[in-house]
């Protein structure tokens, strides 16, 4: 016991903000007057935190053998501090690559695909609506000045994203992954396009459902309760999106994925596939217990890809790549104030989760949730994960397409009509 404590000691020493520790039995370590505070129930999470598994130490948490006291972008700033490298994994041998396919492949059927997007989605959307924006937009927003709010800048990602797919009234328009309905609603109502949704979460489907008959738009917008792989591809579609649900394909099923949107695409139509993506060129997952965690406790499943990695899966799917985006910092701000909505409705958020998940699991999601919202947040502030929008095609073969030969889409290859005022 005292090699652990000689091990962490000397790293509490530098640290961004000051940290106690309190361990079993009741010795202390570190500040007096610290910021954060970490009470250990058991050597075993001591051990976890001296071997800089940072993920398992959240674990602990969540689980109760490890309290802790402070703001929690203070407790992330400690815990960048006590890593003892970078999280990106980075390892590559063969044998980590052929079990990483083989546990996509085995996580990535239709009914286990359901099953790990409502054990998240579906946890209470009266809880989500405390730390979302009013539109509850569950993906990376864009700050277009540093003085938008949540709102405003979620409302700004969903005109960015309708603009680079050049939206048109009438078109037809498919949201895969539709969430709460945000982009949805946003193309039908401010772009006259024929919507279409599709999710997998229960929760998401009925309340989207009855937003569409309060706004009467049952004529123009419908949403189904339906897996991508089941889509009928008889009617192209015009345009199509994907916001933050790539991440849930898996591996082993982007080329179905990316082969999918191909065949539900016109010719010459466009897609928008908007996704959170790996750090690492061969990571799968952030190190240091981190990404197990995720996993564990938030988004079963999972799985990224660095972006490099997905511009292959979607050339092999003869979709040609028009724009790429990066959005990590805009999604390390949206993050945090998710963290401080939620950080700033504790009780109810405690009340909400104890009546929907019951009186002992209630307070486990909770503090996953904070842990979670600050991890990732303070992930992507440090470029561990980023976030990509790729606009991409299916060329129509025709050279006489677009307003420039050989465009053989209608984007103009330029980014100008982006960004040029109304």
């Amino acid at each position: 016991m005292e090699a652990l404590v000689r091990r962490i000691a000397p790293r509490l020493e530098g640290a961004p903000v000051r940290v106690a520790l309190r361990l079993p039995g009741g010795a202390r370590v570190g500040s007096p007057d610290a910021d954060v505070r970490l009470r250990f129930a058991d050597w075993s999470s001591v051990a976890t935190l001296a071997a800089g598994q940072i993920g398992k130490v959240a674990e602990s948490i969540v689980e109760g053998r490890v309290a802790f006291e402070g703001s929690m972008r203070d407790l992330m700033l400690a815990a960048a501090h006590l890593l003892p490298g970078t999280p990106v994994a980075s390892d590559t041998n063969w044998w980590t690559q052929v079990l990483r396919r083989t546990r996509s492949l085995v996580a990535h059927t239709p009914q286990r695909d359901a099953q790990q997007i409502q054990f998240h989605y579906d946890v209470s959307d009266d809880f989500y609506g405390l730390w979302l924006d009013p539109r509850r937009v569950y993906s990376c927003a864009y700050f277009r000045t540093a003085d938008h709010s949540l709102a405003q800048a979620q409302e700004a990602k969903l005109d960015h994203i309708c603009r680079k797919l050049m939206l048109r009234s009438g078109e037809r328009f498919l949201d895969i992954g539709a969430g709460w309905g945000g982009l949805l609603l946003w193309a039908a109502e401010h772009y006259g396009v024929q919507a279409h949704g599709i999710t997998l979460s229960r929760n998401q489907h009925a309340y989207v459902s009855q937003l569409i008959e309060a706004k009467k738009l049952q004529g123009r917008v419908r949403m189904e309760l339906r897996d991508y792989r089941e889509l009928d591809e008889a009617e192209g579609y015009d345009k199509i999106a994907s916001v933050g649900m790539f991440e849930h394909v898996g591996q082993v099923n982007m080329h179905l994925y990316f082969g999918k949107i191909l065949r539900l695409l016109k010719p010459g139509g466009l897609v928008m596939n908007h996704g959170i993506t790996a750090g690492g060129i061969d990571a799968g997952q952030l190190g240091a217990g981190m990404g197990d965690f995720i996993g564990k406790y938030i988004f079963p499943g999972g799985e990224l890809l660095h972006v490099s990695h997905v511009l292959r899966e979607l050339a092999a799917s003869e979709l040609e790549m028009l724009d790429t985006e990066n959005l990590r910092p805009h999604y390390a701000r949206t993050l945090w104030a998710w963290s401080d909505g939620l950080e700033s409705q504790l009780e109810e958020a405690a009340r909400v989760l104890e009546a929907s998940a019951g009186p002992e699991r209630g307070p486990k999601v909770l503090r996953a949730y904070r842990l979670y919202l600050a991890g990732c947040a303070m992930s992507f502030e440090r470029g561990w994960i980023s976030l990509h929008q790729i606009l991409a095609a299916r060329p129509d073969g025709k050279l006489h397409t677009g307003t420039l030969r050989g465009a053989q889409c209608m984007y103009p290859f330029n980014r100008e009509y982006m960004y040029r005022p109304d």
